[in-house]
């Protein structure tokens, strides 16, 4: 115990003291003050100003708006991703130290964890949307904490740790992001219904199970040069997502699936005879309908 004690005080230091990277200081918004306020203010319109502000105005319609945004963050996702392509040959699954170096590709690393860093201050506009269209039924904790704690984690990325291990995390959440963001698009645009949607669900809860998987393997791997105190963080957030995303599938996709409400606002389940019941009573006139159909 005592020599996992020291260990873990040993990396404390080695990230406060000497890796805060000084080729990252000055880039916009890596500063520490930057990203309290970023935080601080989003939390602040979501739960207190936002609300206020719309309490007596009448939804904003933004469909053109969301439209132009969903297309950015497709174009965005996929620049960031076809570069990330070209790169990550370069690295290890299992265990891929920082290089801070003033390299050419080192610098270059630099800059693409910035520009991820970007892309999910880019992703708070999300939850304003919501709140300027009053769907307010959409902003639940699974939304907030997942936006708040992106922006955190990056913000790591880019101040202590930009490139190495951590790369894999922004490939993975970049191409999920794209298949979710041209979803967005397909729905503002009334192209009709999307049968995809829980497979998305799925696909964001399997990008968090690949991504424990990773960061695991380089707590397990002895010698490697990336900061094990940060991925003993890193972990126990991205176990919180897979456990908040599944609960989500869970009451979205399948507890609704045998649990609906009928057109008169009765809830309607089906029986083991196959026998519909509202609120408990047999469903008499769908039951009819139904044997009709047959």
């Amino acid at each position: 115990m005592t020599t996992l004690i020291n260990h873990l005080y040993t990396q404390y230091r080695y990230i406060t003291e000497y890796k805060a990277d000084p080729r990252t200081e000055d880039f916009l918004f890596v500063k520490p003050l930057w990203v309290i306020g970023i935080i601080g203010i989003y939390l602040h319109f979501v739960y207190k100003s936002g609300s206020a502000f719309m309490k007596k105005k009448k939804p904003y319609k933004l469909n053109k708006i969301l439209q132009l945004y969903n297309i950015m963050q497709i174009i965005l996702n996929g620049y960031l991703l076809v570069i990330l392509l070209g790169l990550i040959w370069k690295y290890k699954f299992v265990c891929e130290p920082v290089d801070y170096s003033n390299n050419q590709f080192a610098l270059q690393v630099t800059a693409i964890v910035w520009f991820y860093y970007m892309l999910k201050i880019f992703d708070l506009l999300d939850t304003i949307f919501f709140i300027l269209r009053k769907k307010q039924n959409q902003i639940t904790f699974l939304h907030v904490y997942h936006h708040a704690g992106m922006i955190i984690v990056t913000w790591v990325g880019i101040r202590y740790l930009p490139g190495g291990h951590g790369v894999f995390l922004g490939l993975i959440n970049t191409f999920v992001h794209i298949i979710m963001y041209t979803h967005y698009l397909w729905t503002s645009l009334n192209l009709g219904k999307a049968w995809w949607k829980k497979y998305i669900t799925q696909l964001q809860i399997f990008q968090f199970i690949i991504i424990f998987l990773q960061f695991l393997s380089a707590i397990l791997t002895k010698d490697c040069g990336y900061p094990k105190v940060l991925l003993l963080l890193f972990i126990p957030h991205n176990i919180f997502m897979i456990v908040l995303f599944t609960d989500f599938y869970y009451k979205s996709y399948i507890q609704k699936k045998s649990s609906q409400i009928d057109k008169n606002g009765l809830l309607t389940r089906t029986n083991q005879s196959g026998v519909e019941l509202s609120n408990g009573r047999p469903n008499i006139s769908e039951n009819l309908t139904k044997s009709k159909l047959l």
